[in-house]
């Protein structure tokens, strides 16, 4: 198979989806690896590093996605990107279509098969192409709602450790999965006091355990959350629900319930966020101000720290990957189930019940996508 990988256009985006030494995993198999000319260097890999480990360098992204078979990247593509998809072409890569109706809509048309990082599930049910980018994620909204406290920035100008004779800062996490986890063990890394909600209480159990009750667990609903926004310094909201829009948690009117300059920090901004007042962000302007509240809603946020997230997410999707480029799509399906979950579109049948429905669109499973393709 050719497989091509193209530099990210997304505003200050620089992890990448193939790293050399995962290009020479793919050559030593006989695949042919085409790469865009600088596709590295914002993770800290050169040309070199690619054609040393195999790669082909191209000029011309366009070229890359004519040519190549599978399109490996980290984020969806933009609407600049969507006349370069062509028909039975294979985009492995975040897509978070659940929010993004023109990229669903163009991604039927070009009758392209779209596998999302972010919802293959493996044989437990998790979900681990998303994991690697979710524990970044929750540890620098950690890092990033801990700056926005700032005075300068608008926040209420605490240290969120607290000193010696100064109470430390609160972090309220609401979701408990990989992403609150994460933030929860950087929280109190930090000497915050830390509460999360979700509403497993099987999850709330296994939290408490493994941080031996220094965070406080809370059975997620209304009360409890107008409680904890009352007393948060720091909201991260880390609900998701795999391939559909995320719920709306904290409402509007929720704002006055926080003291001027708490910070809110979306974390599901992909899926839509769990924030009312959030919409997207970006690292060069990321935050703005709603009723006296600072919303943090970057929707790339490991992108900021892309030599770290960039091998870990490589990590993550290269035997998935290679069982695609070394069986084919349809074989690899079979071979791997945890694979259909991922599959969003598949010749111009959307084949995710969440993103369907988000769109009002027809479901076609990819098992009845097969038997039309027969007929």
């Amino acid at each position: 198979m050719i497989i091509g990988s193209v530099k990210e256009i997304k505003e200050f985006e620089n992890r990448v989806g193939l790293i050399p030494a995962h290009v020479k995993e793919y050559v030593k198999v006989g695949h042919q690896v085409l790469v865009e000319k600088g596709l590295g260097l914002g993770s800290g890999f050169t040309d070199l590093d690619y054609q040393e480990a195999g790669a082909t360098l191209i000029d011309k992204p366009e070229t890359v996605w004519q040519k190549a078979e599978m399109i490996i990247k980290v984020k969806e593509p933009l609407e600049s990107e969507f006349d370069l998809m062509r028909n039975n072409q294979i985009i492995f890569t975040y897509l978070h279509l659940a929010s993004n109706e023109a990229l669903t809509h163009a991604l039927l048309e070009k009758q392209v098969s779209a596998i999302a990082y972010e919802t293959v599930v493996d044989q437990e049910g998790r979900l681990p192409l998303l994991k690697p980018m979710s524990e970044v994620a929750g540890r620098l909204s950690i890092q990033e709602g801990s700056k926005y406290l700032e005075k300068t920035y608008g926040g209420k100008g605490i240290l969120l450790s607290g000193v010696p004779g100064v109470r430390s800062g609160h972090v309220t996490v609401i979701g408990g999965g990989v992403v609150g986890m994460s933030a929860c063990k950087t929280a109190l890394g930090t000497g915050a006091t830390v509460a999360v909600l979700d509403r497993n209480l099987d999850r709330l159990a296994y939290i408490e355990d493994v941080f031996n009750g220094q965070v406080e667990t809370l059975y997620s609903d209304e009360k409890s959350i107008e409680e904890e926004l009352k007393r948060a310094d720091v909201v991260v909201g880390s609900v998701l629900l795999p391939g559909a829009k995320t719920p709306k948690l904290v409402r509007k009117e929720h704002l006055s319930l926080m003291e001027k300059g708490t910070v809110l920090v979306d974390v599901a901004i992909d899926q839509g966020g769990c924030f009312e007042t959030s919409h997207p962000t970006t690292h060069s302007d990321p935050i703005y101000i709603v009723d006296g509240i600072v919303h943090y809603s970057v929707s790339n946020m490991p992108g900021a720290v892309p030599k770290t997230s960039t091998v870990a997410l490589a990590n993550a999707t290269l035997p998935y990957g290679l069982t695609i480029a070394n069986y084919g799509l349809e074989k690899a399906l079979e071979i791997n189930e945890g694979l259909i979950k991922g599959l969003n579109c598949y010749q111009g049948q959307v084949t995710h019940q969440g993103v369907a429905e988000s769109f009002g669109l027809d479901y076609t499973e990819y098992e009845n996508c097969i038997k039309i393709m027969k007929v």
